[in-house]
Formats: C-alpha cells, sequence, structure tokens
C-alpha cells in the first residue's frame, strides 16, 4: 500500500505538488518510487530554468529503468535539491521529504487540472 499525502496534489504521471504561496515544491509519488525500485541517479534542471506543464524536466534513474520526470506547473525553477545528487536514494527513503525542484509558478490555475489524494488514490488503484 502506498503512502499518500492529503493536502498534496497529484499528476498522472506520478508527481506530487506541494503549494507554499506561489512556489510548488515538486518530487514523485511513494508509489512512483516503488514500482523503479533502488533509484540510482536524480537528472534535475538547474535554476533559472523554465518549466513547463506537461513537459519533461528530469529523469529519475534505477536499477530496473529510467523514467522521466514531467512538471505539473510552468514557472522558473527557483531551486533544485542538491542533496539528491549525491544521495538520490532518499527517494526510496522518503518520497515525499525528498523533493526534487521548487517552482514559481506562472499559472497556479495549472493546479486545477491535478487531483487530490481520493482522487490519485483511486488512479493507482489502492
Amino acid at each position: 500500500m502506498s503512502k499518500i499525502i492529503e493536502g498534496l496534489k497529484y499528476s498522472e504521471s506520478h508527481e506530487w505538488v506541494k503549494v507554499e504561496g506561489n512556489i510548488a515544491i515538486i518530487g514523485v509519488s511513494d508509489f512512483a518510487q516503488a514500482e523503479m525500485g533502488d533509484i540510482t541517479y536524480v537528472d534535475m534542471p538547474e535554476a533559472d530554468d523554465t518549466v513547463e506543464a506537461g513537459e519533461e524536466f528530469g529523469a529519475l534513474e534505477s536499477v530496473k529503468a529510467s523514467s522521466e520526470l514531467i512538471c505539473p506547473v510552468s514557472g522558473t525553477v527557483v531551486e533544485v535539491n542538491a542533496l539528491l545528487e549525491d544521495a538520490p536514494e532518499k527517494v526510496n527513503e522518503d518520497a515525499y521529504a525528498a523533493w526534487i525542484i521548487k517552482v514559481e509558478m506562472s499559472d497556479p490555475a495549472q493546479l486545477d487540472a491535478l487531483m487530490d489524494a481520493a482522487a490519485y488514490k483511486a488512479q493507482i488503484g489502492e
């Protein structure tokens, strides 16, 4: 059973979003990290990069597979989680503590297209 946190938004591609003002903190769900297995590398954009909703912003690599990270919102990357460069396994240890990027949103209305915890739970069949 995957851990799903109430109050976060979720995308169909298994990213989660925590909203703090106009900043979207983005990571991958517990379900996604469990499906991938041991994560060995997190490919992330640079600070000040522009990201677009529905577009790739990086990737997770594991011993089993590589998976694109799809940005749930558009905006400018204000911070990346540098800790993951040396410790990508943090995503496996706690997918919700190991955020990947923080984005200053250009269109917060895009959050309306994301799922709440109950809808995400239904999508992954739990």
